[in-house]
């Protein structure tokens, strides 16, 4: 029977081996990706790859509680983790809580994750002390995209890689089993990384954090904006789009298989 990896599984492999972590929005490419990685991690990101959005911020708790019980339902293996959407856990620890137990008992997820430093290390803790794993998120916040300027690197500065260690380390002491690090420069990422206790996940953050987490369409060449720090290891895009070309092809020329070819029932 194929054991399933636990939280403390990966705050276990803090300085070890590194963390493989893929998003993941669908049952089908749940099966597909569950023998490999670590964590699956739903993510709000599925607001502009599956549904066409501008930016993270009109998903909603619904959504992401949809494509989590699809996830979870289809995995054995990998950890499941469900991102807190915008506006779903900001305004009060009462807040966070219910959304966070709505995905916990709605979806099978294992733990969430949400955005923000040290504003929300008392959230973390509150959700954290109520039995409800947290994964962290700070650097480039995409929730925040706004208030931030848009998406521009984190740690350009003295000022700026100090306020995302603080951030780190009260994200890390407020009880979260990890924490994705976003648009940080390597330097300050491998110092952040060597500084807190809890594993850090990069996403344009170098490889020198406790392990890598792209988003899965990204890296499969699936087409759309691709941020230049992902390397396409497959161009699944040029594959799907040939396919349809060569169905379209034979459907025009009639020349796809038969119903007798396709369904070879026994006759009488």
């Amino acid at each position: 029977m194929v054991k399933r990896l636990t939280v403390l599984d990966i705050a276990a492999r803090k300085g070890g081996t590194p963390i493989v972590m893929l998003t993941c929005y669908t049952a089908p490419m749940a099966v597909i990706l569950d023998k490999h990685v670590d964590i699956l991690l739903v993510g709000d990101s599925l607001g502009m790859v599956v549904y066409g959005m501008d930016s993270t911020l009109p998903v909603t708790l619904d959504m992401m509680i949809q494509h989590g019980r699809a996830v979870a339902a289809k995995s054995a293996r990998a950890l499941v983790v469900i991102d807190m959407p915008f506006g779903s856990y900001q305004a009060s620890h009462e807040q966070a809580f219910t959304s966070a137990a709505r995905v916990m008992a709605e979806t099978g997820a294992h733990a969430v994750k949400l955005e923000g430093g040290c504003e929300m290390a008392d959230t973390i803790r509150f959700l954290v002390e109520r039995g409800i794993p947290v994964m962290g998120h700070v650097g480039l916040m995409p929730q925040r995209v706004n208030a931030m300027g848009g998406y521009r690197y984190q740690g350009r500065n003295e000022g700026e890689a100090a306020a995302i260690l603080e951030d780190a380390q009260a994200v890390a002491n407020a009880g979260a089993f990890s924490m994705v690090m976003e648009g940080v420069k390597e330097d300050v990422a491998r110092h952040i990384t060597a500084q807190v206790k809890a594993p850090t996940i990069g996403i344009g953050a170098s490889p020198a954090c406790d392990g890598q987490v792209l988003v899965v369409d990204d890296m499969l060449g699936m087409g759309g904006y691709v941020p230049s720090f992902v390397k396409h290891y497959a161009h699944v895009g040029d594959v799907v789009e040939q396919a349809v070309k060569t169905y379209t092809e034979e459907v025009r020329n009639r020349t796809f298989p038969s119903a007798e070819y396709c369904f070879p029932y026994k006759k009488n």
